[in-house]
């Protein structure tokens, strides 16, 4: 699970951090120095090495912190094989780095949280919370921008088309439906249509699972080698509009986090989803 926190005061830093399975990310923001500091927690796995290579080539960000478990007190910038060292060890504690580059834990931190899966209710108890506080807060199920752009247009074309069926490929096993295929038949659904009318009384066990009551079939393979893919097929009579996004590395995640990591230092109340800032 991932969380980006940060919270902006004249004259003060901002300071922002992610709390995720993988890494996590921290920034701090200095209005007279107009830099985003970023602090990335799970800095030496390969979304945290991903996301130290990101913000050091980013404009008006720098990487202030790393921090891991793993690796500790190896230069992040080696780490990550740049050509020089960043002169920055990686530390096994938040509180230490955040403290030595601005003391962060005296102004409170604004949060974003970037993780697949999270209940509603969780959602509304932080949102509720972000409210009293004045504090910013970006909840994130996804920080694909390809994977967000496939929802709005399966969003669009759910209106013209009465057959549907969702089909995603990963390499290893993982909870499915994933997230993406659960976020696009949510989207889908509620909207007036009843999909595959035609065999919507079919054994799910061969046509696939059914998610919700509207109809929308849910197709899972995993297989080694496979790409991490979801396409969507909508059909009618003589003709198949396919939408698909493929995600071949983890690099497609780093435009999202910049994004999320600008936008997230002005918030001073929760957002749910990348795609507001789109």
């Amino acid at each position: 699970m991932a969380a980006l926190s940060c919270k902006f005061r004249p004259r003060t830093f901002i300071h922002c951090k992610i709390f995720t399975k993988i890494p996590s990310i921290s920034c701090s923001f200095q209005p007279s120095q107009s830099s985003i500091k970023v602090i990335i927690n799970g800095a030496a796995k390969e979304i945290g090495r991903a996301a130290v290579l990101a913000v050091t080539k980013a404009r008006g960000m720098e990487v202030a912190g790393a921090i891991d478990s793993y690796l500790i007190g190896e230069d992040i910038g080696k780490v990550c094989n740049m050509e020089e060292a960043l002169e920055i060890p990686i530390i096994n504690d938040l509180t230490m780095v955040l403290g030595s580059i601005s003391q962060a834990t005296a102004f409170g931190m604004n949060s974003v949280v970037y993780v697949p899966r999270i209940k509603m209710e969780t959602v509304s108890t932080l949102s509720a919370f972000c409210e009293k506080a004045s504090m910013g807060c970006l909840v994130a199920p996804t920080l694909s921008i390809g994977s967000i752009l496939l929802q709005q247009a399966a969003i669009s074309a759910s209106f013209h088309y009465n057959n549907v069926e969702i089909v995603e490929s990963r390499a290893t096993a993982v909870d499915f439906p994933s997230q993406d295929a659960m976020q696009i038949a949510n989207n889908i659904s509620n909207l007036g249509q009843i999909y595959n009318r035609d065999d919507i009384s079919t054994d799910i066990r061969a046509r696939g699972q059914v998610l919700g009551e509207d109809g929308v079939r849910v197709h899972s393979m995993v297989l080694p080698g496979l790409p991490s893919s979801t396409a969507v097929y909508f059909s009618r009579p003589g003709e198949v509009y396919t939408l698909k996004h493929d995600v071949t590395d983890v690099q497609c995640l780093m435009p999202g986090l910049i994004l999320a990591i600008r936008k997230v230092v002005r918030l001073k109340n929760l957002v749910y989803g990348l795609e507001k800032f789109l």
